[in-house]
């Protein structure tokens, strides 16, 4: 897994590519707190190039979902893979979490 991160007008847009998984999310939750814990209150996650995403990876973005309500900020999953967006739609987490089709869609409900 590589993760891109870069910060766009105050949003963090964290470009996920590869497996999101029980190997690889502990990092990807690190690397996302550790801007929470620098102040940031908006995040992007730009999964474009996510081929597999695991429930540790689903565990990752719920819990950083339900930090975020509790501080008042905001977080939009934007250009999701097919087959990653439907374990999404399975799992029933499509209505709770702010899924876009791009990323500018993303820039404009964060």
């Amino acid at each position: 897994m590589e993760i891109f991160q870069e910060n766009n007008n105050g949003v963090e847009i964290f470009s996920v590519k590869g497996s999101l998984d029980s190997n690889t999310s502990s990092e990807f939750e690190t690397r996302v707190y550790a801007a929470l814990e620098n102040g940031q209150r908006k995040l992007i996650f730009n999964l474009e190039d996510l081929d597999y995403i695991s429930s540790a990876g689903i565990r990752v973005m719920l819990k950083t979902t339900k930090d975020l309500k509790r501080m008042e900020g905001n977080i939009v999953l934007c250009t999701l893979q097919d087959y990653v967006r439907e374990v999404f739609d399975i799992a029933g987490f499509d209505g709770y979490l702010n899924i876009e089709n791009n990323i500018t869609a993303a820039m404009d409900n964060v």
